[in-house]
């Protein structure tokens, strides 16, 4: 086991983090931009360091300074958590070649998995099905438009590397198909440094569903059950939930054996997810794409499990083989994570940094909150507006819906404005309660409220 870890990011992940390796017995290094000094991460690492400006560019994601500052305090592992570096296969190989070890997948699995279209076609050698869809990369209106045509309208342009919703463009007709593609390229280029788009066949409001996974070294791979993540907004997730109120024990059982058949295929080590479309029409599951890190929404998963998932992606990375076995994973009730941004809901969830005056967390059973933020705390607006995650453990899903609802009147941030009072109004949404849900709910819903809003 490793004696010294340093944690190449901020917030709530590097706060968590930090707790899982005090619990291994595991010293840890912060890093952190000029603006972060008074982070709560800083604070709680036994060691801290200062790796360059507020901007991300100059900070976590400068490789050189981490390096160095992994160097200095003289560390066997980093840890990347999710989002900056985390899935940057170049990073892993530096990390290598200073023979530092990399808490993630090897570098062939994150470059491959990174690569949407090498995904896709890796995932279906392996038998994993895939919506239909270009089989190369998309570089002329001639090849779209053939392309198109053989699938059939509606169709989607996606960016081969990243996600987010970038690069990405819904085309219904040749004229939006033409007139889409060399935006879609252009923003794939500005966002990613990689202007190559495919095409697939549009799924009109699917369920997001993923598939939480972990290996280790000896080839030993477990899945952990699915999410549903189908609430989200411009394809950015909000809430997640497991399990997925559609997915039955038959499905689940040729979910978890695909999935597994897919990542043995690759040899993949440490903590991952695979990503589907569910077409309700027909219970068809597509393969979208995979994550090759720790996830926003894991503590889901935990939950349900009893799974430290944190623990073991540092305990594979280190060597050691996983304990667990699959018989032995149960998934028990269930849990639903609501994402806090520091966001207006009723302004088009615009950012809202600032200062935080008053902070008032919810406890009780079976609440848990993840968050950095405390009174007093600025919230920077050179990153993210996720500020806490709060996530609750029911008998079932109605349960947790109500324990939810509870927890999130308990929970008040202010001045700041938040979503809290968005995932109220969800909790008590009539659709969701019943789990009539899509990757469109909330375009819908906001929209539905817009016209409401208007006839007043």
């Amino acid at each position: 086991m490793f004696s010294k870890i340093l944690i190449a990011n901020r917030g709530e992940i590097a706060l968590r983090i930090i707790r899982a390796c005090r619990e291994l017995g595991i010293r840890t290094v912060a890093v952190y931009s000029q603006i972060d000094r008074d982070s709560l991460h800083v604070r709680l690492a036994d060691e801290a360091i200062c790796i360059g400006q507020a901007a991300s560019s100059g900070s976590y994601l400068n490789i050189p300074a981490i390096i160095s500052a992994a160097e200095i305090t003289d560390v066997e592992a980093i840890h990347p958590g999710y989002g900056f570096l985390a899935e940057n296969p170049h990073f892993a190989e530096i990390c290598q070649s200073c023979k530092i070890t990399f808490i993630g997948p090897t570098p062939e699995n994150i470059r491959l998995m990174g690569d949407k279209m090498a995904a896709r076609t890796s995932m279906h050698k392996a038998g994993l099905p895939i919506i239909p869809g270009s089989a190369n990369v998309i570089r002329s209106k001639e090849e779209a438009l053939k392309t198109a045509k053989l699938i059939g309208y509606p169709v989607i342009i996606k960016a081969a590397s990243g996600g987010g919703g970038k690069g990405m463009r819904i085309c219904h007709n040749d004229l939006t198909l033409v007139s889409s593609l060399m935006t879609a390229q252009a923003e794939a280029e500005a966002n990613f440094g990689n202007p190559d788009v495919y095409i697939e066949k549009y799924i009109e409001k699917p369920r997001h569903i993923e598939v939480q996974i972990i290996g280790d070294h000896s080839g030993h791979v477990l899945q952990l059950g699915e999410r549903d993540c189908s609430i989200q907004r411009r394809h950015q997730k909000l809430l997640e939930e497991s399990p997925s109120s559609v997915v039955d024990t038959k499905m689940r059982k040729r979910l978890g054996e695909m999935v597994i058949k897919g990542i043995k295929s690759i040899n993949y080590v440490s903590c991952g997810t695979i990503e589907f479309l569910l077409d309700e029409k027909t219970n068809n599951f597509y393969f979208m794409e995979m994550n090759t890190r720790i996830q926003v929404e894991h503590p889901v998963t935990e939950m349900v499990t009893g799974i430290d998932l944190i623990k073991e992606q540092i305990r594979v990375a280190s060597g050691e083989k996983l304990k667990i076995k699959q018989e032995d994973v149960r998934i028990r009730g269930a849990a639903i994570e609501c994402r806090i941004n520091a966001e207006d809901p009723d302004n088009n969830f615009m950012p809202q940094p600032g200062k935080i005056g008053t902070l008032v967390l919810p406890g009780g059973p079976n609440v848990r909150v993840d968050t950095h933020i405390y009174a007093g705390y600025t919230i920077p607006s050179q990153y993210d507006s996720l500020i806490a995650k709060l996530i609750v453990h029911g008998d079932n899903r109605q349960e947790a819906i109500k324990i939810m609802y509870r927890a999130l009147t308990e929970f008040h941030v202010s001045p700041i404005k938040t979503t809290i009072p968005f995932h109220l109004k969800l909790m008590q949404n009539p659709l969701f309660l019943k789990g009539d849900i899509s990757t469109h709910f909330v375009q819908d819903l906001l929209k539905e409220e817009a016209e409401i809003e208007r006839s007043n």
